[in-house]
């Protein structure tokens, strides 16, 4: 990993984390001394973050952190559906790749064993079906093929609660609901079957629709703002229900 990208990394996590809070200024010099880095790689990682719209220009004063409206989010996560979709689509038949689906039914196998795993505690499972998750739609994307999806879907991801896992909570009063955690799974296994039979049209559906889930828990999230803020630091940055 480069500097820069060290750099940017950092400054995304103390944004979504919270730690500079929306409105906040981000002068080059006073994060470059945070970070122990120099001003050059700082002033790339802030073009990147505003490009990725997590902090904007403001004149004179460089860049501040930016807030979002809770409609900002949601469309966040709309956007991101259909090219999901149009990647599970492209993705092709499993059968006709030994690999991805050995890979695809190895995030099943997972999947299923935390779902099953009724004593445990959000920390443990939580963490354990987060990571799943992201694999299996990451095989998805990737075996599109398609490059320009991939960038797509990569950059609409860096916005809050965009990504496949993000509106998991990991921890807290504010647990991942076991329910909506088995009827996501139970989707991997629909959208598997439809790969499986060459039912492209049905694989993109299926896609598309599991968005809706994180669509669910952002609802719930806003509703129960003060209970996320320890599980979905990120919350932080959304304004409104």
């Amino acid at each position: 990993m480069s500097l820069q990208e060290k750099v940017l990394m950092q400054l995304r996590d103390l944004i979504l984390s919270g730690d500079l809070p929306p409105g906040s200024r981000l002068a080059e010099q006073h994060l470059a001394e945070r970070l122990h880095a120099s001003r050059t790689p700082v002033r790339a990682a802030l073009v990147s973050l505003e490009q990725e719209g997590l902090v904007e220009a403001s004149g004179t004063a460089g860049y501040v952190v930016r807030q979002f409206t809770a409609q900002e989010v949601a469309d966040a996560i709309a956007v991101g559906g259909p090219p999901r979709g149009r990647a599970a689509r492209g993705g092709g038949a499993p059968s006709r790749s030994r690999q991805l689906a050995r890979d695809l039914r190895a995030c099943l196998d997972d999947g299923d064993a935390v779902v099953a795993a009724k004593s445990l505690p959000v920390e443990e499972y939580a963490p354990r079906y987060a990571a799943m998750n992201d694999r299996f739609h990451a095989l998805l994307i990737e075996a599109s093929g398609n490059r320009a999806l991939q960038r797509a879907i990569a950059l609409n991801s860096k916005l809050p609660f965009a990504p496949a896992s993000a509106l998991l909570p990991m921890h807290g009063p504010f647990p991942l609901d076991r329910d909506s955690m088995a009827y996501a799974h139970r989707q991997h296994h629909m959208l598997f079957d439809a790969l499986e039979r060459g039912e492209g049209a049905r694989a993109q559906a299926l896609a598309t629709e599991h968005t809706e889930i994180a669509q669910f828990n952002l609802r719930q999230a806003l509703e129960r703002r003060e209970e996320s803020v320890g599980a979905l630091p990120g919350i932080r940055l959304v304004t409104g229900r």
